[in-house]
């Protein structure tokens, strides 16, 4: 059964997975599955796909390449697009990892921090709006009417 799996996948196509995000740019060959999510759900993509592109949603993906185990990306969103067994994915960040405990693992760290900074940034955006309401209530107050 092992060697049957196995000259399965030798004669499986693949195809080229291009990662990269703002300090990386990784090349996989012989990939032969990739699976995703963007805002319609999850999908997956196989070579000699038609041409496609979409937006991944904040999470993790995985790929398999040929005899080895599946490998799992954890992206805070990405972009995807799949053109002559060539799948590329941008994105700011990520992390790639074969143990699916750690990488969620550290994709929950990666959603708390994120979830802070926007917690902060809005408390931010509502200080300033404050001091620009007042500034433009002393201003008014301080312009003689015409």
């Amino acid at each position: 059964m092992l060697h049957d799996r196995r000259h399965a996948e030798l004669l499986m196509k693949t195809f080229r997975l291009l990662l990269r995000d703002t300090i990386r740019n990784e090349s996989i060959g012989e990939v032969c599955s990739f699976i995703g999510e963007d805002d319609s759900g999850s999908f997956g993509i196989l070579a000699d796909h038609t041409r496609f592109m979409t937006r991944l949603v904040f999470g993790l993906a995985r790929f398999k390449v040929v005899n080895a185990p599946w490998q799992y990306l954890a992206v805070p969103g990405a972009m995807l697009y799949f053109h002559n067994n060539e799948l590329i994915l941008i994105t700011r960040r990520y992390l790639r990892s074969d143990n699916y405990l750690a990488i969620s693992k550290d994709l929950m760290e990666i959603l708390s921090v994120e979830e802070r900074n926007l917690l902060e940034m809005k408390r931010n955006l509502h200080r300033i709006d404050e001091h620009i309401l007042s500034y433009m209530r002393d201003f008014e107050a301080r312009t003689p009417e015409l």
